[in-house]
């Protein structure tokens, strides 16, 4: 599949130009297709053929194993989530924190990295902040901060500025200073390949609605072997036990165990598609062309009204205006998809394999007179 098969497939183009798969990816045609016959299959079929529990639970195992390649990980590393912010709760609320404990973040984070750990502190956790720069961080200044730390957490691509972190500069770090790492990877898979391992991070969490183009509903988290076999959930349900009905909890194997209760296998079903197709059309290739596409942009925008980097790392680009709300409201009223970004204030144009330099052409001229 080539990027312009792919664009063809994405009925929400039809009548926009969407730079927005930062916030939310639009799903080709057959993704929501599959979604749609599984739901038809369980709901209509199976209760009168395998059962709905088997055929749903065939389901799960059928994608976990699929995650777990496109991740390079081990498939019982890999968890079935709704979201990034979902696996990231889960990990969260497993750990037993007492006052004292410190959690690390940096000031680059999503919410999804930001609000769990705020709780924490009605609790007596210190969270400490390691303050950037243009989306860079200090590796002397985070390590001084991981220094003592109970769990760091960090995005591996930042949202608002579109950098890539050190990722596994900053997990060796925390591994030396005896701190449980989690890394936020929404914004990196489906961008670039992505390789668990090679990361060195005890956790992963992310999810298929942005570059993957799955469907909402459809998150995922790694959790390394050793991690995961130290650690017992407190949120518990029939599908991270062994013997639901024991008198005794064993917890699942692995990452599993994270798992809790009955939930619609529809969106991971889809999500299969989706990596199905991120596969067809090559993850180089899409690296390579959001590359391009981002450079294209990021050569016409004025220097000094750039907040991303002048040489993109991802296909997130943000830049100042001097009314980013209107210019985003003035922009879709034309058909062009952006979003605005709270901090640093700006705009955000995502650039996705399915884009082309119409588009690029098309925001340039939509953003004149917004400088």
């Amino acid at each position: 599949m080539t990027p312009t098969d792919l664009r063809a497939s994405l009925p929400a183009l039809d009548d926009v130009v969407y730079l927005n798969t930062g916030a939310h990816g639009p799903s080709p045609r057959r993704v929501v297709e599959r979604a749609t016959q599984f739901l038809e299959h369980h709901e209509f079929d199976s209760p009168a053929a395998d059962g709905p529990y088997p055929t749903a639970f065939d389901a799960y195992e059928e994608v976990r194993a699929d995650i777990a390649a496109f991740l390079g990980a081990d498939t019982n590393e890999v968890a079935l989530t709704q979201s990034t912010t979902d696996g990231i709760n889960r990990i969260g609320t497993t750990l037993d924190w007492s006052p004292g404990d410190v959690v690390v973040r940096t000031d680059l984070e999503h919410p999804a990295g930001i609000l769990p750990w705020r709780r924490l502190e009605r609790d007596g956790v210190e969270v400490r902040v390691v303050e950037s720069d243009d989306g860079r961080l200090d590796m002397d200044q985070y390590a001084d901060a991981v220094d003592g730390a109970d769990l760091v957490c960090f995005s591996a691509v930042t949202w608002n500025y579109g950098t890539r972190l050190p990722v596994r500069e900053l997990t060796d770090i925390a591994r030396e200073a005896g701190a449980l790492s989690v890394v936020d990877a929404v914004q990196a898979i489906g961008q670039f390949p992505v390789d668990v391992d090679e990361w060195g991070a005890d956790v992963v969490a992310g999810a298929g609605h942005k570059w993957l183009l799955g469907p909402w509903g459809a998150g995922f988290l790694y959790v390394k072997e050793s991690v995961a076999e130290s650690l017992q959930p407190r949120a518990v349900g029939y599908r991270g036990v062994k013997e639901p009905t024991s008198e005794t909890t064993e917890f699942e194997p692995g990452a599993k165990r994270f798992e809790i209760g009955t939930t619609n296998p529809a969106p991971h079903v889809a999500l299969r598609e989706a990596l199905e197709i991120s596969d067809d059309v090559g993850i180089d290739r899409t690296e390579r062309r959001i590359a391009d596409l981002a450079t294209q942009f990021v050569e016409r925008v004025p220097p000094e009204k750039l907040v991303s980097p002048a040489e993109p790392e991802s296909g997130l680009v943000s830049f100042r205006v001097d009314d980013p709300e209107r210019t985003v409201e003035r922009l879709a009223a034309d058909g062009i998809v952006v979003r605005t970004i709270p901090e640093p204030t700006a705009v955000r144009a995502s650039f996705h394999a399915f884009n082309d330099s119409s588009d690029v052409e098309a925001l340039l001229s939509g953003l004149e007179g917004s400088w």
